[in-house]
């Protein structure tokens, strides 16, 4: 396995001491003891560009001065005077710089200073003078923090500044260090996103504004945020938006793309330079992210098109509209990087992502170096999300020769430090591909909103990256909360800021990207000390906190990796899960990848049920396994939190607020455990049809209730909401539309209506002896609607029809005409090029009328409809069960943002049907109003199952048919 930590063989330490040993010949030693006065320090710092240094050594000025000792601050340019006998000299610089090599020539030694990296030497002499050498500047100021904390830590440990002059002195006297990190990028990100999407905006379209985020304007709160960033040794700051370029730049092309007034422009722009101004003085690099393909809502109303579709082919408007916009994003802010992010916002995995990062992005970025004079390729970093990583890098090397590559670490969530699978795999083929891969540990939706900062998960998750991924980069979310930046959920007034609230969690992730190989005993005396610190406590009752995050922190990853229906942040664990989403996850589209590569080898819960019946041996991590160790885990956390309680010092009520977590992740715990093992219960009733394994499953879902019960108790009074992103792209367990559903009260009433359902169908077949036959969905009767079809819009690049220009499969069809319907059920023809009939449908389905439509063109072309209706209507599309090319692929919101801005995100109806030949069908729904809309739907073969008058919405159901619709449908067990 490649272990990229870009590690040289060169040795400073060794020289270094050389050096001083020389020193101490030609220079006294004091061997008197340290007077009670402390002396004066001269701090000389190497003047460079960036100011790194110079902001090091005024951190060590602090420093000095708060533990009571006088200070000189002066660079190289003010003085390259010897050192004077009797004076103390702290020298700071660049190995191999004039201004260190002169103080080694002092001291008659000619060593040839160097290191890795961002690597440094602080070296100590017996007469009290310290040398920092950095291989680079960002090596010297990370020299400068090391040698602050340790001062700092001195005078804490003391207890006061006088008592700790003799300790500093034997420090500065003794110290013999060297260090250089791991990882070459290590940074965290902000969204400029907000919780809810911006009225007539689609998903991440924030234009930079006062009203949407006061924060950005805030130079003492990024201050605030750079120094907690330096601090743990990240050099890098990625800023996330949709499309950032139309709130930055002006093009002389397009100069009415501009999506703000002429104030905030001035404003945005100045912001971004006092921010990467300040972000360089820490050795950090801003980054901003953008998607593919948007454009500025002005761009688009001018040219009457969308801000994006997902399915709309590349055209010769959008593709110089980005590149210019690109071009002067760089000539305006050369020292930003780029990370690029090719998926979601336009067609997936296929031909298009490649042609638009080679012939849009890296010319749009070479236009803007060029205009500028500037020959050196910054990086640009691709994010391999729903795009094939590995060969657009194939294809842009030849072209762009500085590329890094990022994906994510576990999805959208935190499950395992063991990933493995094909997700495993892409990741060593973009390490391979790349110097530079950067794990993104992304959004983390099933740690909301609860604090984590479990050390031991988090040291084994970065030695996983390197050791599993071949990785040597961190990209790190907010803990929670990532749609609110910079607020915490919690309630608390004034609210409480995340970088305060997650200090550990930053502090963690970023102590391991230096170094992922620290002695574990070693580190849980370091976090002992830590939260000791933090709390005014002894260090033993800082080692019981440890302990409560260590045990909390097992749990939401295993919860949601063994029982989840995704990794994305579509779901909600915090607030539970429905049991039809425990019994029957398919028909919720579950994201196979968080099963077979985020989570260690093991079963589902139907697969467990399936082998229980079948007497099967078990295969790894089981579902029972789960529920028994979560709750051990729980009880663990909370007799540790509350062994703390009594010798808590300061920061009472943030104690308090981490003490009732501890309590709320118990009662999660209690309630997936009951859940899940009555889920067991349930799924044998489908094999057995024995009442009697259904009464084994009421007393357990019954204590779920009662411990969501508690849950809601604890966790309500806390917290604003459970989950930052309040839109409809969140699902599970229930839709987040209009910022519905984001409380625990909000769900309590839905599991205590399942239980009480569940105890009238129970009763329901102990009188009536009703078979499960007899208990199918609720009957919805679907009424055929009609609309117009109309001729495509004209082209905005041509003005000709579009399906002349881009290949696009229109449907062209009169309503009145019947010769391209078909009518769905037995033997009916979904496509006009082959023969191919329906076997069978869900009843529900039977007597629609289906729209044909030509097979090859759909692979080709993708299919497109424009029409209109003058009532509201949904239109029922079939996707295959099975992946396929060839296949349209099913809304997926994992990787698709738009996959839910018709409402079709959810399966309607799961195994829907049988075509002969093919796989599984599964059924979407998309709703529309009246009025005319243009529909487009991709490339990849699908069915048209006919337009439908939208009434109430219709029951999500698995009919069972097909290939995978083996399991019997139990949800009407709770309805």
């Amino acid at each position: 396995m490649r272990f990229k930590d870009r590690r040289r063989s060169v040795n400073i330490q060794g020289q270094l001491g050389r050096m001083f040993l020389l020193m101490g010949i030609v220079i006294v030693c004091q061997t008197a003891s340290f007077a009670q006065k402390a002396p004066l320090y001269t701090i000389r710092y190497q003047q460079e560009a960036t100011g790194r240094i110079a902001f090091g050594a005024k951190r060590i000025v602090a420093a000095l001065k708060k533990a009571g000792y006088p200070t000189q601050l002066i660079s190289f340019r003010q003085s390259l005077k010897k050192h004077q006998p009797g004076r103390r000299y702290i020298d700071i610089g660049i190995a191999g710089a004039p201004g260190i090599g002169q103080i080694i020539h002092e001291a008659q030694a000619s060593a040839h200073l160097d290191t890795a990296k961002e690597g440094f030497t602080i070296q100590g002499a017996e007469n009290g003078n310290v040398l920092i050498a950095g291989a680079d500047g960002s090596g010297a100021l990370y020299g400068c923090l090391e040698l602050y904390e340790r001062i700092t830590r001195q005078v804490t440990k003391a207890g006061s500044a006088s008592a700790a002059l003799k300790d500093i002195d034997s420090l500065f006297r003794g110290i013999r260090f060297s260090d250089q990190p791991q990882m070459t990028l290590r940074g965290a990100c902000i969204g400029l996103q907000k919780p809810y999407m911006l009225p007539g905006r689609g998903t991440y379209e924030y234009p930079y504004t006062r009203e949407s985020f006061p924060w950005f304007y805030d130079k003492e709160l990024w201050i605030r945020y750079l120094d907690m960033l330096v601090d743990n040794r990240m050099n890098t700051l990625y800023l996330w938006s949709g499309h950032p370029f139309a709130s930055l730049v002006r093009l002389k092309d397009y100069p009415d793309a501009v999506e703000v007034d002429s104030a905030t422009f001035a404003a945005n722009q100045e912001m971004f330079h006092f921010l990467t101004t300040e972000a360089n003085k820490r050795g950090i690099w801003v980054i901003q992210a953008f998607y593919n393909i948007i454009v500025s809502k002005p761009f688009a109303e001018k040219h009457h098109i969308k801000t994006q579709d997902r399915n709309r082919p590349i055209t010769p408007l959008i593709a110089d509209y980005t590149r210019k916009s690109i071009a002067a994003f760089v000539k305006q802010y050369p020292n930003v990087g780029l990370l690029v992010t090719l998926g979601e916002a336009m067609e997936g995995v296929g031909p298009d992502d490649t042609k638009w990062f080679t012939e849009t992005i890296i010319p749009g970025v070479k236009d803007g170096l060029k205009a500028i004079g500037q020959k050196i390729q910054p990086p640009i970093i691709l994010r391999a999300h729903d795009a094939d990583g590995p060969a657009v890098m194939a294809a842009a090397k030849p072209i762009y020769s500085n590329l890094y590559t990022m994906a994510k670490y576990n999805g959208e969530a935190l499950t395992t430090y063991q990933p493995r699978g094909p997700w495993a795999e892409l990741h060593r083929k973009l390490s391979a591909a790349s110097p530079v891969q950067i794990e993104n540990v992304h959004i983390l939706a099933n740690l909301e909103p609860f604090r984590y900062g479990a050390d031991d998960f988090i040291q084994k998750c970065v030695q996983a990256m390197h050791k599993i991924y071949g990785s040597n980069g961190l990209h790190l979310y907010p803990q929670a909360s990532y749609w609110d930046w910079p607020y915490s959920a919690d309630k608390a007034d004034p609210r409480l800021l995340q970088i305060n609230r997650d200090w550990i969690w930053y502090a963690e992730w970023a102590r391991y990207a230096w170094n992922a190989d620290r002695d574990r005993i070693a580190e849980e005396n370091y976090w002992a000390g830590r939260l000791s610190e933090k709390y005014g406590c002894d260090l033993a009752t800082g080692a019981q906190i440890l302990r409560a995050y260590e045990a909390s922190g097992e749990i939401a990853p295993k919860l949601l990796r063994r029982y989840g229906i995704t990794d994305g942040n579509r779901q909600t664990l915090s607030l539970g899960m429905l049991m039809s989403q425990l019994i029957d996850p398919e028909k919720y589209n579950l994201f196979t990848l968080l099963y077979n590569s985020e989570s260690p080898e093991g079963e589902m819960i139907t697969e467990y049920a399936k082998r229980e019946w079948l007497h099967q041996k078990h295969v790894g991590e089981t579902p029972v396994q789960i529920a028994e160790e979560v709750l051990v885990h729980a009880r663990q956390a909370v007799a540790a939190i509350q062994a703390a309680e009594k010798k808590i010092g300061r920061n009472s009520a943030e104690f308090n607020r981490l003490k009732n977590d501890m309590i709320c992740y118990q009662h999660l715990a209690e309630f997936y455990s009951k859940k899940v093992m009555a889920a067991l219960h349930i799924l044998r009733y489908g094999y057995s049809h024995d009442v009697q394994d259904l009464e084994s499953a009421l007393p357990l879902l019954s204590s779920s209730v009662e411990a969501f019960r508690k849950l809601a108790a604890v966790a309500g009074p806390a917290y604003l909401y459970a989950n930052s992103l309040q839109t409809g792209a969140r699902k599970i367990p229930l839709t987040g539309k209009d910022g519905q559903n984001k409380t625990w009260s909000d769900l309590l009433p839905v599991y205590q209506q399942e239980l009480d359902n569940f105890k009238k169908n129970i009763q329901a077949l102990k009188l009536h002896g009703a078979s499960r036959s007899d208990q199918k969905a609720t009957v919805v009767t679907l009424k055929p609607a009609q609309v117009r079809f109309l001729n495509p819009p004209k082209s905005m690049d041509t003005g000709k029809d579009q399906k002349e220009t881009l290949g696009t499969y229109y449907i062209e069809q009169d309503h009145n005409v019947s010769a391209d319907m078909f009518s769905v059920g037995k033997k009916g023809c979904p496509f006009k090029d082959t023969l191919v009939q329906l076997d069978t449908v869900a009843g529900i389905l039977q007597g629609l009328q289906g729209i044909q439509v030509d097979r090859a063109r759909q692979i080709q072309a993708g299919t497109r409809l424009y029409f209109k209706t003058d009532k509201p209507v949904r239109l029922l599309v079939g996707f295959f069960t099975r992946k396929n090319k060839a296949y349209l692929k099913e809304p997926e919101l994992e990787t698709d943002a738009s996959a839910n801005d018709y409402g079709q995100a959810a399966t309607t109806i799961a195994n829907a049907g049988i075509l002969r030949g093919f796989p599984g069908i599964n059924v979407h729904s998309y709703s529309f109003r009246e009025g005319v809309h243009d529909l487009q739907l991709g490339k990849g073969i699908c069915l048209l199952l006919g337009f439908i008058q939208r009434a109430k919405d219709i029951p999500a159901f698995d009919a069972g048919l097909g290939a995978t619709g083996s399991q019997p449908d139990l949800d009407w067990l709770f309805r």
